[in-house]
């Protein structure tokens, strides 16, 4: 996929949608996230677009417009995650692995340590009294029975944090080079389990993620099950709420960042992308069963799918991130 390849993309700046390939050839398919998704379309990359004609698709980005305050009809505020509303939460969080990490990343305020008390000391637990310690955080031994009743996730490991909500980062902070490397970002649009949601944070930090992009309404934010199937990730993983994920995905693509969608019915697969993961990269995956929506499609400089060669249709938005973003950060290098 050289860039001399890639036809002139819509001068609107992501307002008109990707500038995909020739007429009659698709960019995205049904549902964009049932290579994502729980529930299966038909199988994510069987028709992976390699049948015959020179592949072709939008060239690569050019900077933003400076002072221009409309991104994607939208505002700039909204587009950064200025927006008020839901926060990104956090404050309560469970098991010892998310615990540890709590306190090791030390971003925010942690206002109490629970202990059940009849958990046994081991290697975690130590680290943990041992740490609270070192910051000044009260460890108290509560029964069991209450702290499991004030728990939210299954299984807390007998550990539990009352901490401030997570920090939220500026979405522009993102948009820099860092280290000399283009952005390496995930965006996910709507995911609602937050099985799913820790997982794929705990996979980006995994992969060296720059930082994740997530909607501020109508998805699941920092639970203490996120934060637990995370590991203590989100401790460590920067994560930006945005108003509308359209309109930030346009301000993403102004900066000249690669926005590319994640749909099993994608004529391109993922692992053609080739020189465009040593650029800067957005990869944005869609919700369970959903898939990406379509102003979120719309805004994708192009959309690919992952392969599926057995009786499986698709895989689920966890897996997939997990595939993607180590199929990045490989060619990355």
């Amino acid at each position: 996929m050289s860039p001399s390849s890639r036809p002139p993309r819509s001068p609107r700046g992501g307002g008109g949608g990707p500038a995909g390939p020739p007429k009659g050839r698709r960019t995205g398919g049904k549902s964009a996230g049932r290579a994502g998704g729980k529930s299966g379309g038909k199988g994510a990359g069987r028709g992976s677009g390699k049948g015959s004609g020179a592949r072709t698709g939008p060239v690569r980005p050019s900077g933003g417009r400076p002072g221009d305050p409309r991104i994607g009809g939208r505002t700039a505020g909204r587009a950064s995650g200025a927006s008020p509303g839901k926060s990104l939460g956090g404050e309560q969080v469970e098991g010892r692995q998310a615990v540890r990490e709590l306190l090791i990343a030390q971003r925010r305020k942690v206002h109490e340590i629970q202990l059940a008390g009849d958990l046994e000391d081991d290697e975690s637990v130590e680290d943990i009294v041992a740490l609270a310690r070192a910051n000044r955080v009260p460890v108290l031994y509560v029964a069991r029975k209450k702290l499991e009743s004030a728990a939210r996730s299954e299984a807390p490991q007998g550990v539990l944090a009352r901490a401030a909500s997570l920090p939220e980062v500026e979405l522009s902070t993102f948009l820099r080079r860092r280290a000399g490397r283009a952005p390496f970002l995930v965006a996910i649009d709507s995911v609602t389990d937050p099985g799913n949601l820790g997982a794929i944070i705990r996979t980006c930090d995994g992969a060296g993620v720059d930082g994740v992009v997530l909607p501020r309404h109508r998805a699941v934010h920092v639970t203490p099950t996120v934060a637990k199937a995370a590991a203590g990730a989100v401790e460590h993983v920067p994560i930006a709420l945005v108003g509308g994920l359209p309109a930030a995905l346009a301000h993403i693509r102004d900066a000249g960042i690669w926005v590319v969608g994640l749909d099993d019915a994608a004529d391109r697969d993922l692992f053609d992308l080739g020189d465009l993961a040593d650029e800067g990269i957005c990869l944005v995956l869609g919700a369970e069963g959903a898939g990406l929506s379509r102003l979120v499609r719309e805004r994708c400089d192009l959309v690919v799918s992952i392969p599926m060669r057995g009786r499986v249709s698709s895989l689920n938005v966890a897996a997939a991130a997990a595939l993607a973003t180590y199929e990045v950060a490989r060619r990355r290098g």
